[in-house]
């Protein structure tokens, strides 16, 4: 598994993107479900990081459950004591652990809103911060979807800060 540079990284995510939104300019135009785009975007990427593992809404860290310690108003399960278990939409990693026990190489990990969303996108980007500090993802993106009529307008935000 050779490391990819943050060219190589971003150059993949965003020909996936630009695949996605001119593959799937239906998908874009009916507004489906967030879960499917980010889906099809997955399917794309892998075709970019052969080697890696890329996964939707993948919450684990080995085996044990996938949390940020330091992520501000969540709401953890009950049986969640030290944080909260987290779904990143998109990560780009190698399952499991190394075999020194530490965790797996984590490469990239995405969160996705559609344009039709009016969230508050901070948590989002706490989210992809805490991922790089407490996972140790080494890149991180956010992708809005330019749902409706204009999936051209989707955009992408990489290591964003």
């Amino acid at each position: 598994m050779a490391l990819a540079s943050p060219e190589e990284v971003r150059e993949g995510l965003e020909r996936s993107l630009k695949r996605l939104t001119t593959e799937g300019e239906y998908l874009f135009r009916v507004n489906v479900n967030e879960r499917t785009l980010t889906h099809k975007l997955a399917e794309y990427l892998q075709c970019h990081f052969g080697g890696w593992n890329v996964d939707c809404e993948y919450n684990r860290n080995g085996v044990d459950p996938k949390k940020l310690l330091n992520l501000s108003n969540c709401r953890p399960e009950t049986d969640d004591e030290d944080g909260c278990t987290v779904f990143p939409d998109i990560i780009v990693h190698k399952r499991g652990r190394s075999e020194d026990g530490e965790p797996a190489r984590n490469l990239l990990v995405i969160e996705a809103k559609k344009s039709s969303n009016r969230t508050d996108p901070k948590k989002d980007y706490d989210k992809l911060r805490l991922y790089k500090q407490e996972l140790r993802y080494q890149h991180s993106a956010f992708v809005v979807f330019g749902v409706g009529l204009n999936p051209a307008g989707s955009t992408l935000e990489f290591d964003p800060e």
